[in-house]
């Protein structure tokens, strides 16, 4: 009945295939940045092989992995930073490179009881097009996770996860269910993977 997609030109993507699938392509959309995967700082623009030179391995591991360890500060005048992108003007500029992984539930928690929660309230059948860290995000509050339990989630790329939930809101089968599982299990296998790129 309704999609919320962040601003990131691949979560709109994916929106756009998915309901050009289903023949809705009419349905509201309602984007916000809330929903965007988190900044990764100095790191942001630079592929996997290049951070691992650049900080070594254990540094890698600990940004990619932890829940709540930064990456390095962005310069402002980085071409990656967001100070200047007109998709924010407005707003504050998200996360500024400090985005360690409770920054995005902090955005994205309010964001989903202000937005989504009252479409879900009113019966609505909603769809979330974002991103690794802020979907984790939602399942995290769904699921009612640790940060260790979320920490080891991997959710894989553009392979719907379904929830039904009960009328308390609280999910029917925990940590959802995904309407391909063999795919789903290749796709979180190659998420997890340190991979070089």
């Amino acid at each position: 009945d309704i999609v919320f997609p962040s601003l990131l030109r691949r979560a709109i993507n994916t929106a756009n295939i998915a309901l050009d699938a289903a023949d809705r392509l009419w349905i509201p959309v309602q984007r916000d940045w809330r929903l965007n995967e988190r900044h990764y700082g100095a790191l942001q623009g630079k592929n996997k092989t290049e951070i691992r030179e650049e900080y070594g391995d254990e540094k890698f591991m600990l940004w990619r992995r932890s829940y709540a360890t930064p990456p390095p500060e962005i310069d402002p005048n980085d071409q990656y930073a967001q100070n200047n992108d007109p998709r924010y003007a407005g707003d504050p500029v998200p996360e500024a490179g400090r985005a360690c992984r409770p920054r995005v539930l902090e955005r994205v928690k309010p964001y989903s009881e202000s937005a989504i929660e009252p479409e879900l309230k009113a019966g609505k059948t909603v769809l979330i097009a974002a991103h690794g860290n802020s979907l984790r995000a939602i399942v995290k509050m769904l699921d009612n996770l640790s940060e260790e339990e979320i920490a080891k989630v991997n959710i894989p790329t553009a392979i719907p996860l379904l929830y039904e939930l009960d009328e308390n809101f609280k999910p029917i089968k925990p940590r959802g269910e995904y309407l391909d599982p063999e795919a789903a299990a290749a796709g979180a296998a190659a998420v997890a993977a340190p991979g070089q790129k």
